[in-house]
């Protein structure tokens, strides 16, 4: 009984190594990936589906990944649109040569708009940041404002409508060159003299006498009087 038991497992073992080696029959597919314009593609993922092994394709866009009949390879990379390629259920050679091509994948998005803050309180915190003044600037706004300060210290004259802006303009700039000086006396000012005696030439105090009304006035005073 024991002999007739080896003898059967010695017929039955040739065809018992023969479906181990069929199970684990494995081989390489490899090649070129490109895009459309024939440029070669660098980190695309090639997957064994059926294995579940991976791999990334090299900077001359060849890949080389283990496979076995009847395995499904996926090829995708960023930008590009997926491809499948299916291993034949009978291969008897252990190098399968496959070159790929992938088709650019275009997705359309909205609009972003991209801001150089990290918050909405850093954007509030820069907006309200005070701008830097150069120098020239801020020279030229404190002699303006050292202007204004002195046109407003001085006393005695004002800009009004009354008063014209040349006369007054004069008052203050006489005011701040005798500022802690005695006041200026033009009785011993030679050209004021000389301004007075020219103004009295052309008839500067004519007709300003008023203590003689004009007859016509005190004509029409009378008619009212006596209308009363």
């Amino acid at each position: 009984m024991t002999r007739a038991i080896n003898i059967t497992l010695l017929l039955f073992l040739p065809f018992v190594v023969t479906l181990g080696q069929e199970r684990e029959k494995f081989f390489q597919v490899s090649g070129f990936i490109t895009d459309e314009d024939k440029r070669e593609l660098a980190n695309v993922g090639v997957v064994s589906m059926k294995l579940r092994r991976g791999t990334l394709s090299e900077k001359n866009g060849i890949y080389s990944i283990t496979s076995t009949p009847g395995d499904t390879i996926l090829f995708k990379a960023l930008g590009f649109k997926k491809k499948f390629l299916v291993v034949p259920e009978v291969f008897e050679g252990r190098l399968l040569n496959k070159d790929i091509v992938l088709s650019a994948d275009t997705i359309p998005i909205e609009n972003v708009v991209v801001l150089p803050w990290k918050s909405y309180n850093e954007f509030l915190k820069d907006m309200t940041a005070p701008i830097p003044v150069s120098t020239e600037i801020e020279n030229m706004n404190q002699n303006i404002a050292s202007l204004e300060a002195a046109m407003s210290n001085t006393t005695g004259v004002r800009i009004t409508p009354e008063a014209g802006y040349r006369y007054a303009m004069e008052q203050n700039f006489s005011n701040l060159t005798t500022r802690g000086q005695s006041p200026v006396n033009n009785l011993l000012n030679p050209f004021a003299w000389a301004k007075f005696i020219s103004g009295v030439k052309n008839g500067l105090f004519k007709n300003q006498r008023f203590d003689n009304p004009p007859k016509n006035k005190a004509r029409v005073k009378q008619k009212k009087r006596k209308k009363q």
